[in-house]
């Protein structure tokens, strides 16, 4: 007998949750559960402007509730759509996409009115979300109301824990980046190589210019790390709210042209970013994973985050594919940068090592682990 999932998911902005969707409808055609996908609206505020949505990472029959952007949706339709959706469905198992807005409690009822099975998907952990008793306390008892979880890396296999969810209900899919339709790891090696040949240090930032990221700390140890090597360069992608901020404190730090803002971009020329950079730097106060680091290890770039990023046990190895410093240490990220530059060295070496310890964490291997944590718990 055919089981069937339906699986809610914000945004289609989510490149990366589009190719592991792909993947899943692939398993879905010769396994034993069908999947069913619905995506809530197009994007989010604070998307806007980042990169456009993107279709054709989309690769499976999808089911929209609204057009635009997430929260133009009034509460209560938003509300009174998404338990609709729940209770019409005769889908034996729901994966809820989150905990934390009103939408999702009414679906978790919707559930358990019609007696369905319920997931959750959890991108959090303990130091990006640290527990408060008033917030914890709700999030015990969503959790305790659900028979299993997705969640993205050990950190957050530790945060469900802390909040009461039993580890053999814990499913930890990995977090797989969408890489361009140009990306081959072959052609990775060879620009990679390439692009460092004799040139001067580069570092780069790829996100939201937001305050959770960090970006101050980067540019202020930046600082140091010039007067000593005047030929460094760093160079931040990205769009957002802290832009002119930014920029004032590059004025004010006298860095000029060592500092280049080069806006959103998005595939081939963010490929070349990746292949041009000695290491990327991901300072962030708050990341429940860090994506941009899949993508870097991709390109064979080696990575130095803040101990923050929720990617740091899988992807972050020591003098391997990165560094990992203190969040807001400015010194602590100076040294880091100056190690990585010595570590990382060997351009070709390098690249290797990163596309080793990154080549387990694609579309396939992440559709995988979340069929098998659907069909665990339709099993029981």
């Amino acid at each position: 007998m055919t089981a069937s999932v339906t699986i809610f998911h914000n945004v289609v902005w989510s490149r990366h949750k589009g190719v592991v969707f792909s993947a899943l409808h692939n398993i879905s055609a010769s396994g034993a559960i069908r999947y069913s996908m619905v995506q809530i609206a197009d994007t989010e505020h604070d998307r806007v402007g980042f990169s456009d949505v993107d279709y054709s990472y989309h690769r499976y029959p999808m089911q929209k509730l609204f057009d635009g952007c997430y929260e133009d949706v009034p509460t209560m339709k938003m509300i009174a759509r998404l338990t609709w959706e729940v209770l019409r469905t005769k889908s034996d198992l729901i994966v809820l996409p989150g905990y934390h807005r009103p939408e999702y409690w009414a679906m978790l009822a919707a559930c358990i009115v019609t007696g369905k099975r319920r997931a959750v998907f959890c991108d959090s952990t303990a130091r990006d979300r640290p527990k408060k008793l008033l917030t914890s306390i709700p999030k015990r008892v969503f959790f305790s109301l659900c028979d299993g979880y997705f969640g993205f890396g050990e950190r957050s296999r530790e945060y469900l824990e802390s909040l009461g969810a039993k580890r053999d209900k814990i499913f930890v899919p990995c977090q797989a980046a969408a890489m361009p339709g140009s990306f081959s790891p072959e052609r990775a090696l060879v620009e990679r190589v390439a692009a460092r040949a004799g040139n001067p240090p580069v570092f780069l930032y790829v996100g939201r210019l937001s305050e959770e990221k960090g970006i101050g700390t980067l540019i202020e140890a930046f600082a140091g790390l010039r007067r000593r090597i005047p030929a460094a360069k760093l160079r931040i992608v990205g769009t957002g709210p802290m832009a002119d901020a930014l920029h004032a404190k590059v004025a004010d730090l006298e860095l000029g042209d060592a500092v280049t803002f080069a806006g959103s971009l998005q595939d081939e020329p963010l490929t070349r970013e990746y292949y041009g950079a000695t290491c990327m730097v991901l300072p962030s106060y708050s990341e429940p994973w860090g994506l941009v680091v899949n993508e870097a290890l991709a390109h064979g770039c080696p990575a130095v985050v803040s101990e923050s990023c929720g990617c740091v046990p899988e992807l972050v190895i020591d003098g391997v594919s990165g560094y990992a410093f203190t969040a807001g240490d400015v010194a602590g990220l100076q040294r880091t940068m100056l190690k990585a530059m010595e570590a990382f060295a060997d351009a070709g070496g390098t690249a290797h090592r990163c596309m080793d310890v990154i080549r387990r964490f694609d579309p396939p291997s992440a559709a995988a682990n979340i069929a098998r944590g659907c069909a665990l718990m339709l099993s029981d």
